[in-house]
């Protein structure tokens, strides 16, 4: 490796074994094979004259030579980022891609009947919708627009809050019938729960209402929020869910009146060299407008 043209392919794969501590998650990470990745280490290596990981329990640590390459390596990334999306701003007209990212729930409720009617009046954009409770990075291409349910903290990003989602408490009809409809809160908290299994979201919001419990709380508990969301409607217990999801499902009925859940906001994120891009701007005028409608009776009519 001439040290005045580095290769840009053996630095990005440093990158990933460095991020991801082995060849084989980082083989995944990149949609590669992990002998593509070991013949790209040992290449750097022997232009560098030294190793650049060493072998530990837990997988492949860098050493110091790779830690001095690595803020060196992110800078060429982001420039190529960077340069990606510019070119894809370039483009004046509506055809092509446009890639969006959401969370499950989102993707699965409320995005398919928004992306539908775009489709109709733009038959010439494509559309990419990636339903995953992950963060995808918008500066690595791996969306063009991302549906938050927070506001987005990112650098050289452009964020805009387009709505707030009320949210309510909701269990199965099946399940109210046998164990009752709570009236106060000590009835309303002898029902059976579902909850999140590793994340702490549900808890913190309850505490924040001055509810105050445990894990063990919730008899039921799934992360995957589409799956958790099945656990309610099966009947395992209580849930929360936005109001717009949760009152149009006749096996479903809203409790809990009498508390007041802070509503979801939703905000929509793009890098923003791509904001100048015709297509990107108008998919993002149809999501404002398709998130806001359900709190529009007559433009959800439309």
């Amino acid at each position: 490796m001439n040290s005045s043209t580095p290769d840009w392919a053996l630095l990005r794969s440093l990158l990933a074994v460095a991020d991801a501590g082995s060849l084989s998650a980082a083989a995944r990470a990149l949609g590669t094979s992990q002998p593509t990745l070991g013949r790209h280490i040992r290449a750097l290596e022997a232009g560098l004259g030294q190793p650049l990981f060493t072998r530990a329990a837990d997988g492949l640590r860098p050493t110091e030579a790779a830690r001095a390459l690595v803020p060196h390596a992110r800078a060429m990334r982001e420039a190529a980022e960077r340069l990606a999306l510019t070119a894809a701003a370039q483009g004046a007209g509506l055809g092509g891609v446009v890639r969006i990212t959401a969370s499950r729930i989102v993707s699965h409720h409320l995005i398919p009947p928004i992306l539908a009617r775009l489709r109709h009046a733009h038959p010439e954009i494509e559309i990419e919708l990636t339903a995953t409770d992950t963060t995808e990075n918008l500066m690595f291409g791996e969306a063009d627009i991302a549906v938050r349910m927070y506001r987005p903290t990112e650098p050289e990003v452009a964020a805009r809050h387009v709505a707030d989602l009320p949210m309510g408490l909701f269990a199965a009809r099946s399940y109210l019938d046998r164990a009752g409809r709570p009236e106060n809160m000590d009835a309303l908290l002898r029902l059976d729960w579902v909850g999140f299994d590793r994340s702490d979201m549900i808890l913190r919001l309850m505490a924040g209402l001055g509810v105050n419990v445990g894990r063990n709380f919730f008899a039921t508990r799934c992360d995957d929020q589409l799956v958790y969301w099945n656990l309610v409607r099966a009947g395992c217990g209580v849930g929360g869910m936005q109001t717009g999801i949760g009152n149009a499902d006749p096996a479903l009925e809203r409790i809990g009146h009498f508390i007041a859940l802070p509503p979801m906001p939703v905000w929509l994120t793009v890098a923003e060299r791509l904001r100048a891009s015709p297509r990107v701007r108008l998919v993002l005028e149809a999501l404002a407008e398709g998130f806001r409608a359900p709190l529009d009776p007559a433009r959800a009519s439309r």
